[in-house]
């Protein structure tokens, strides 16, 4: 996963025994895992908000351009989910700055709630205002060439995610007249423009689902002509502003606002990019029941909580190429009783799995998983024909023909969070066999003649409620007279023996080191490794 999100935890605990309640609010894609015991949400999911449109026109210097629209804003309580369930959740971008166009901002999507995207800012006589969650506001010129602001709530929802944009003010006799409409906000529509002044952005709407009242999906002000015309200023809510002299202001990110539209004198200048968007859901929570992570978080500990136990698999590497080395799994490292403190933000790093190795690189390590003072080391890359060596990490990468093994449990830590990648082995002409990845409980199997390496075994975690093993190695390729490497307990990373099957690829959230890639002897033909298998993080509170 490569979203962000915050965990946040309110102050008391609520009336159901030993339970709390979350606050989690993503600003990037993620993905949610229901805990147990939760069966309802309430919810924030705010769209990206549209780019303000550029001042100027088809024909060169003049005109205004129209305040983007902010993004669609969707709140409610009580949105039924189901426990075990992971939820795929999507935060819109806010639309690109850019000259001359505009561009409408991206849906943000929890559930069955999609929040629109919000309507670009129209440029005179070359894009007209977008239609989206709330509209773009009208571009102004010439009066043949001047523009009505874009429609909001588009498509329709109940209540309504937002409003219309504003109507620019065209003018073919006094330039210094001619000013763009406000885009629409989630409380209100965009502004009209009027002679020499531009609209101002529609406000947004407050929200306290993360603690505090917030505003948000304000729309972009529109921008005007030139100076002195006054440009509209950016509705509340991280609306930007238009400009008289220049580019308009970006939304702010994370609220979904509007960027401000720009003026357009002496030439084509950029509207203000929109605001990315947000999503935020609060449930409650028993304290027993375990928080997994699977996307890179802020977790704010709550009041009452001292300590947590935890589990933090860091994600495995990437499988060797042609007589590929098998992968490491990801570091493992699980304890209990970490010391934690109320009110304080932790980090929680959700490690990337390693790429597959190339011809002249061996596979790519995966990424490291934190928590707090905890770090797991993602696992050492295979080694490849062209580079041999396996890579040290939390468990090491197995090493391809003539190379040496990559170290496991590096850096050091106590327990030991993996082992060691095993060797390789050369028989003859197209006959060679790679070493397996380490994993966390095993070392990875050395090549033989007659099989490549196996992926040394994982570890089980019953953190989650079910027993689940952890960070197996990726077994190791060979050619087709031989036997590829078996991946580690339940692991995925199978070595190949063909040129036509590619090293397996790891588990998600399972820190999975990937299989080495093999070839059909005696042809040269080959394939690659394998793409390890993300990291995860759990944790349950102790009160």
């Amino acid at each position: 996963m490569t979203g962000i999100h915050q965990l946040l935890f309110s102050n008391f605990t609520t009336a159901a025994a030993g339970g709390v309640v979350v606050i989690q609010t993503f600003t990037g894609d993620s993905t949610w895992t229901c805990p147990t015991g939760v069966t309802s949400v309430d919810y924030l999911v705010i769209a990206g908000g549209g780019s303000g449109a550029a001042g100027g026109t088809a024909f060169g210097a003049g005109g205004g351009g129209g305040g983007g629209g902010a993004g669609g804003f969707r709140t409610g309580t009580g949105l039924s989910v189901t426990a075990g369930t992971d939820y795929s959740i999507t935060v819109g971008g806010g639309g690109a700055s850019g000259s001359p166009g505009s561009i409408s901002g991206s849906d943000s999507i929890f559930s069955t709630i999609t929040s629109t995207g919000g309507g670009r800012g129209g440029v005179p006589a070359i894009l007209t205002p977008d239609t989206g969650g709330s509209g773009g506001g009208g571009g102004a010129f010439n009066i043949a060439n001047t523009q009505t602001g874009a429609n909001g709530n588009t498509p329709s929802t109940t209540p309504s995610q937002g409003n219309n944009g504003g109507d620019g003010n065209g003018d073919d006799a006094t330039a210094a007249n001619q000013a763009a409409g406000g885009g629409g906000g989630s409380n209100a529509v965009g502004a009209d423009a009027s002679a020499a002044v531009g609209g101002n952005g529609g406000n947004g709407t407050s929200s306290d689902i993360s603690g505090s009242s917030t505003t948000y999906a304000g729309g972009g002000g529109g921008g005007v002509r030139t100076t002195p015309s006054t440009a509209g200023s950016g509705g509340s809510g991280g609306g930007g502003a238009g400009n008289n002299a220049g580019s308009g202001t970006a939304g702010t990110a994370n609220t979904g606002g509007g960027g401000g539209g720009g003026s357009g004198q002496n030439n084509l200048t950029n509207g203000g990019a929109g605001g990315s968007g947000i999503v935020i859901i609060k449930y409650t929570v028993p304290t027993s029941s375990p928080l997994i992570f699977k996307g890179t978080t802020k977790w704010k500990c709550p009041i009452g909580v001292s300590s947590v136990d935890y589990l933090v698999i860091a994600a495995g590497g990437g499988g060797g190429w042609r007589y590929g080395g098998g992968a490491g799994g990801g570091g493992f490292r699980t304890g209990t009783g970490l010391s934690v403190t109320a009110g304080t933000d932790y980090t929680v790093t959700i490690g990337a799995g390693g790429t597959a190795g190339t011809t002249s690189t061996r596979g790519g390590n995966g990424g490291d998983s934190v928590f707090s003072s905890i770090t797991s080391t993602g696992g050492g890359g295979g080694g490849s024909e062209g580079s041999a060596n396996g890579d040290n990490g939390g468990s090491g990468g197995g090493a391809s023909f003539g190379g040496t093994a990559g170290s496991g449990n590096t850096p050091s830590t106590t327990p030991s969070q993996g082992n060691d990648g095993g060797t390789g082995n050369l028989f003859g002409p197209f006959d060679a066999q790679g070493g397996g990845g380490g994993g966390a409980t095993s070392a990875g199997g050395n090549g033989t003649p007659s099989q490549a390496g196996n992926g040394g075994n994982g570890t089980a975690s019953t953190i989650t409620g079910t027993s689940i093993t952890f960070s197996p190695g990726g077994g190791a390729g060979t050619s087709s007279s031989r036997s590829g490497g078996t991946a580690g307990t339940d692991g995925t990373g199978t070595g190949s023996n063909s040129s036509s099957t590619n090293g397996g690829d790891g588990r998600a959230n399972r820190g999975d080191g990937a299989g080495g890639g093999g070839v059909t002897a005696p042809n040269t033909t080959q394939s690659p490794g394998g793409v390890g298998g993300s990291g995860i993080v759990v944790i349950t509170m102790n009160a």
